[in-house]
């Protein structure tokens, strides 16, 4: 038997309702007998942060070291400044752990009504790979001055764009890209405006695509993609991004698919010299919290994107074809146009397996 331990951080909000529903799946797999999941749950967060000032301890970066993978909620509550909650939780683990590679699957599930037209005929199905440890998120700068007075405080954030952390998204990408029917990576910048941090990605990415003559490709500005997403979604199959552009054009995806409840994402050290950390991208939603109105499918999605991880593709595949047997029934929360609870989508899931 296969036997792995799992951290889990519900953190905030509908975080810890989704987590709980992607545990009852994966809980319910394991009972089969084929794997083994032990379980142990963190409370950090905004409630760990109102009483000890800091969203996880000092050494939780040591204490999660140990395990072999990490499934996170959301974090964010209306107490605690966004910056200060993504920063000092989500981010730190991420950029601590080097999870260089964030995979963002954008999938359209039978009964969910898309804006596109074009998912009523065309079978649509592509990968957002993001760069997820420098770029625009790299966390430099800083601000200064305020001792000027009111309106003279200057802020300056700075983007970092290196030649290894190029390479190696785009090599993960064009990999990707060679295990998907259709052999495609489109990399995305606007290095008409910036001419520095994005001309060496679009150099990068020349260099890289040669050794890679069996896939396509295509370079588009950011701007242009996002009309592509929308007019010619059919063309996609990976797409790789800088952390922002990437970040930004993957809730694009997820909402053309439905609802952001639907999106799974993993964050990955691709060495495997540190756990990977898988997570819905839906965010904590406080004004829904609590009520049992959160959409699981995007929590349940990653928890399948952890298996594969671990080498459980076939159990992997079964909860993803559970997803989408339960959704044909029309099993569906209300921000995809249904009136099922977080529960009774779990339920329908598991009930599909």
């Amino acid at each position: 038997m296969n036997e792995f331990r799992i951290a889990a951080i519900p953190a905030d909000g509908i975080g810890r309702e989704v987590v709980a529903a992607g545990r009852t799946v994966l809980d319910a797999l394991q009972a089969e007998g084929r794997f083994s999941l032990a379980w142990e749950e963190f409370p950090w967060g905004c409630d760990y942060y109102a009483e000890h000032g800091v969203m996880m301890p000092e050494d939780g970066l040591e204490v999660l070291e140990g395990f072999d993978a990490i499934y996170f909620g959301a974090v964010g509550w209306p107490t605690v400044p966004d910056h200060v909650s993504l920063w000092g939780l989500r981010l730190r683990i991420c950029q601590g752990f080097d999870q260089w590679a964030n995979v963002r699957p954008v999938r359209f599930l039978p009964g969910v009504a898309s804006p596109l037209r074009k998912a009523d005929d065309a079978e649509l199905d592509w990968v957002v790979v993001r760069e997820n440890s420098e770029g625009e998120y790299a966390g430099l700068g800083g601000r200064n001055l305020a001792a000027r007075g009111a309106g003279g405080e200057v802020a300056v954030q700075s983007s970092l764009f290196t030649e290894v952390g190029c390479e190696r998204i785009m090599r993960f990408a064009f990999d990707l890209a060679r295990t998907r029917p259709r052999r495609r990576v489109a990399s995305v910048t606007k290095s008409n405006a910036q001419q520095y941090g994005m001309v060496l990605w679009d150099e990068v990415f020349r260099r890289v695509a040669r050794d890679y003559p069996d896939v396509e490709t295509e370079s588009v500005l950011v701007d242009a993609m996002a009309a592509k997403f929308v007019l010619r979604p059919e063309d996609l199959s990976v797409v790789v991004a800088s952390n922002l552009n990437a970040d930004i054009l993957s809730d694009l995806g997820s909402a053309l698919a439905g609802s952001l409840g639907l999106a799974a994402s993993a964050n990955l050290n691709p060495e495997r010299r540190f756990p990977s950390m898988f997570e819905p991208v839906h965010g904590s939603a406080p004004d829904i919290a609590g009520r049992g109105a959160a959409n699981p499918v995007g929590a349940i999605g990653s928890a399948a994107l952890m298996l594969a991880h671990l080498g459980l593709e076939e159990e992997a595949a079964r909860i993803e074809r559970a997803v989408e047997a339960a959704s044909a029934q029309g099993v569906l929360t209300r921000d995809v146009g249904g009136s099922a609870s977080t529960d009774e989508v779990t339920a329908a899931v598991v009930a599909n397996l």
